[in-house]
């Protein structure tokens, strides 16, 4: 009997990665696949757990999906993904709609515990977070063929006192760098124009394997690959942020003038509370480095307000320093107290209202600073990848300033029909907070 399948991916783009290697082993197996709940026979949720929301937000779902056993075809719902690895008894036992819990290092046995669940057998099967990345395994991606994620590592080493992170994914491992460029190699012959490498702290990449960091050897090799003409790294903690980073962003033409670098606060006292290996003049001295070496430099950072202990000095520190830099793209998390963390024993916890009011004020000044940024982009040319059309010449792209999902977009105005997924040169006409306007540029077309 052939079974249809339907997945749900919860949180990051790490987490998507793995959603795509589950699906491409099941359907390596036989198995069909729908976006339609209704259709499925069998429903996965691959969940997050990194903090509150998102642990609130996997539950949801999951409740949700177990409807379907109910209302449609479902026969087995099965959790994978960091709440599976974390609450596994909790979930089995609480939510008896679940037939199957698979860990964020298990998921390589999907077909296997699927078969198994659908022979009546209720299945747990976690805690091989140290496993080695899935090389063999077939891969489908959820994205736009024209961009995709690349996972280099997995696991982190930091044990930053508020994250649980390396409890559900393990030690910090590397990709070899030749099994990176091939999977790059093989994705832009699908159409692939933008490649994203991720890892919980790309800037780590190859330490553990080879006693350096190779980040920077790694894009000089991708950046040799014809049909790629976007690369773009996220998750750039500053600790590992070489200068030698910093020329081999400059001197590779393909990859964008993007840093994603989380630097979560500034204060340095604050900072060793965190665990975080930084400071705050480290943290300047990348920043003004990157932009004297970069002129057209766009840095996205994330923050943590309301952390325990943050004082009223420590906040404005923060928000002083924010309005100084004028980081490009930000954003704001307050303090998520996750059980099993150091900092959720901390004393002087911030209480939820002084949080989300520090959080309120970074981001409406955050939203002036943008303001003000894209009134200096009016009138110049941007090339931006079209994604998206709304109307009849009307489309939807981004330029390199901005990563899918969490940045922003711009608005194109064409006379002509552009095909998704290519590039044009758009002369930007208008702005608004975050977003920006514009009309394809004939002249540079």
């Amino acid at each position: 009997m052939s079974y249809t399948i339907s997945m749900i991916s919860l949180g990051c783009s790490k987490n998507l990665i793995d959603s795509e290697l589950m699906t491409g082993s099941l359907m390596e197996s036989g198995f069909d696949f729908t976006d339609d709940l209704d259709e499925a026979d069998i429903i996965i949720v691959n969940t997050c757990g990194f903090i509150n929301d998102a642990k609130e937000e996997s539950i949801d779902c999951i409740v949700e999906a177990g409807s379907y056993k109910i209302e449609g075809k479902c026969k087995l719902l099965v959790v994978s993904g960091c709440l599976a690895e974390r609450y596994k008894e909790e979930i089995l036992m609480e939510l008896p709609e679940v037939d199957a819990v698979i860990g964020t290092g298990n998921i390589n046995e999907i077909t296997e515990i699927v078969n198994e669940s659908l022979n009546g057998k209720r299945v747990i099967r976690t805690g091989n977070i140290d496993n080695d990345y899935y090389e063999n395994m077939n891969r489908i991606s959820y994205t736009p063929s024209y961009t995709s994620f690349i996972k280099i590592a997995e696991g982190c080493d930091s044990f930053c006192t508020y994250c649980i992170i390396p409890k559900l994914r393990g030690k910090y491992r590397s990709r070899k760098m030749e099994a990176i460029i091939s999977e790059a190699k093989e994705l832009s012959k699908n159409g692939a124009k933008e490649i994203i490498l991720i890892a919980q702290d790309t800037s780590k990449y190859g330490f553990d394997i080879y006693g350096e960091y190779r980040l920077p050897r790694l894009l000089d090799e991708l950046n040799k690959i014809d049909e790629i003409e976007w690369i773009r790294v996220l998750y750039l903690y500053p600790d590992a942020f070489t200068d030698d980073l910093i020329h081999s962003m400059k001197r590779n033409n393909k990859v964008v003038k993007y840093v994603d670098m989380p630097i979560q606060h500034i204060n340095d006292n604050v900072l060793k509370r965190m665990n975080r290996r930084t400071s705050k003049e480290m943290i300047t001295r990348i920043i003004k480095a990157l932009r004297k070496e970069i002129p057209e430099i766009i840095i996205r950072t994330t923050l943590i307000v309301g952390f325990p202990g943050e004082t009223n000095e420590e906040f404005e520190e923060v928000f002083d320093y924010i309005r100084e830099i004028e980081f490009d793209r930000l954003g704001v998390f307050s303090y998520s107290k996750e059980e099993d963390t150091p900092a959720a024993k901390m004393k002087n916890q911030v209480d939820d209202e002084i949080k989300n009011a520090r959080q309120s004020k970074i981001m409406e000044m955050q939203k002036q600073i943008s303001f003000n940024k894209n009134r200096g982009r009016v009138n110049k040319v941007y090339s931006v990848l079209i994604e998206e059309k709304v109307e009849d010449g009307v489309f939807i792209g981004r330029t390199y300033m901005d990563s899918p999902e969490i940045d922003c977009v711009v608005y194109v105005s064409s006379n002509k029909d552009i095909e998704i997924g290519t590039f044009v040169d758009v002369k930007i006409t208008d702005f608004l907070e975050y977003d920006l306007i514009g009309d394809v540029d004939n002249e540079h077309c």
